[in-house]
């Protein structure tokens, strides 16, 4: 069970009411995660901006196999379920393909500079070196990109995080970070 308060949609702050609501209406679900950060309207709202703007020149798939690297990175079980799931059924990256996300990744050239890079990232606290850029620039990432990369890492360690410290009811088919990626 959650640590912290899942509300439903009426017992949310009605300040979060219309942003759930907007979430249901894109998801056709509004999940867990989204109802535990809707306890501050503040953090549902940053939370939401960010992870709206970073549909910019990074492709799905990219975002999804990041998610899994940072995800199994911190040991979280809600994002990795979740975005094992979103991976399978929407940016239809296979099982192999998302072990190998998982283990930091990418059976793609170009995708695994990314996922690679992305776990630099993680690992390194944004310390990386002039040659870790170098490598996804020279992979095919533009300095937008490399931007949405490191933006990409951030925003899923907020999630991770909020899910560990929570520890979120997963909502999704259950994965589970200390089983074999």
């Amino acid at each position: 069970m959650s640590r912290i308060t899942i509300p439903s949609r009426e017992d949310a702050p009605a300040e979060s009411q219309p942003l759930l609501d907007a979430v249901g209406k894109q998801l056709g679900i509004v999940p867990n995660l989204f109802r535990l950060v809707g306890n501050s309207p503040a953090a549902l709202e940053g939370y939401l901006g960010l992870n709206g703007a970073l549909g910019g020149t990074l492709d799905a798939k990219t975002r999804e196999r990041i998610a899994l690297a940072i995800a199994q990175a911190n040991g979280c079980d809600y994002c990795l379920s979740a975005h094992t799931y979103l991976g399978l059924n929407l940016a239809k990256i296979d099982d192999t393909e998302i072990a190998l996300n998982r283990a930091g990744h990418s059976g793609d050239a170009k995708a695994d500079a990314a996922v690679v890079f992305a776990r630099k990232v993680l690992d390194m606290r944004g310390r990386v070196s002039d040659a870790d850029i170098a490598e996804v620039r020279l992979a095919g990432f533009s300095e937008a990109q490399v931007i949405e990369i490191v933006a990409s890492v951030a925003l899923n360690v907020l999630t991770n995080y909020i899910n560990n410290v929570a520890e979120t009811d997963i909502d999704f088919p259950v994965v589970r970070a200390a089983q074999a990626a």
